[in-house]
């Protein structure tokens, strides 16, 4: 399906790692590049890193904006990965770019109206890049080891009490699928990879409480829960992300369609 094929992946991190080892097993060679070099690691300013990007077949990036804003591999090889010979190139973006929607439903034809300007500037800059970009904007992620199941395993989680709000989710192992499926097949553009069933974060906590046979935290007051600035920004925002673009161009069924299917997964996963 995928003939001879070289994927460079920039920023190997919880999704790209999981994106990376399913190429290898689809047949892809992987060269990947992380902030701190290892064996057969590169970094963005190895001198060896422009011709492998002149030379990959398929170029993915989940490196995010940094701190002040700016995007590190367009700042260092966006040039080069615009002239790049790649039949693909795919950037790990977020679906914070939507800002609040007042728990509306949201596609892709959706305008940019997040609060955070360097993740919604290196969402345009991807898109305009290549003609072959496909931007993936992802909502909360969670997989093995990253749920709700592995939070109350480490201590007291609060469950926030704020009716009405909701945000969308997407396990770990349907990005990668979604990212393996658009180069198979499906045109260049944006896509949203979520799931079916938005919900609000205290019903998927219960959830995890109840698979593990926990007691169920009580509901508190998000006034009351002591958070940080970044995670009331979080309660600020209220949205649920369409996937049909997804389903209907790329032919994918989702593993996970539902943070209950895929919670049910990863506890099966951790008690192996």
């Amino acid at each position: 399906m995928y003939g001879a094929m070289h994927l460079l992946v920039l920023g190997l991190g919880y999704s790209a790692a999981r994106i990376a080892a399913r190429a290898r097993a689809a047949g892809f060679a992987v060269t990947a590049v992380r902030s701190r070099p290892g064996p057969g690691v590169l970094t963005l300013d190895d001198p060896a890193l422009p011709g492998v990007i002149a030379s990959a077949s398929h170029i993915l990036s989940s490196v995010p904006p940094a701190p002040e804003g700016h995007d590190p591999v367009l700042v260092a090889h966006g040039p080069a990965i615009a002239a790049a010979p790649a039949r693909w190139v795919g950037y790990l973006s977020s679906t914070g770019v939507y800002g609040d929607a007042g728990g509306a439903w949201v596609d892709e034809s959706a305008a940019r109206n997040g609060r955070r300007d360097g993740r919604m500037a290196a969402d345009a800059a991807w898109e305009a890049l290549h003609p072959e970009v496909r931007v993936f904007r992802l909502p909360g992620i969670y997989g093995p080891g990253r749920s709700a199941l592995d939070r109350l395993r480490a201590g007291p989680v609060a469950r926030i009490d704020k009716p009405g709000h909701v945000f969308s989710r997407i396990h770990v192992d349907d990005i990668a699928r979604a990212v393996l499926a658009s180069m198979g097949g499906g045109p260049p553009g944006i896509y949203n990879i979520a799931d079916d069933l938005p919900a609000p974060g205290e019903a998927v906590t219960a959830a995890a409480a109840r698979l593990q046979g926990l007691e169920v935290p009580p509901l508190v007051p998000l006034d009351a829960a002591g958070l940080s600035p970044m995670g009331r920004a979080f309660y600020g925002e209220c949205r649920r992300v369409a996937n049909g673009r997804m389903k209907r161009l790329l032919g994918l069924s989702l593993l996970y369609p539902d943070y209950h299917a895929g919670l049910a997964a990863c506890l099966e996963e951790m008690d192996r």
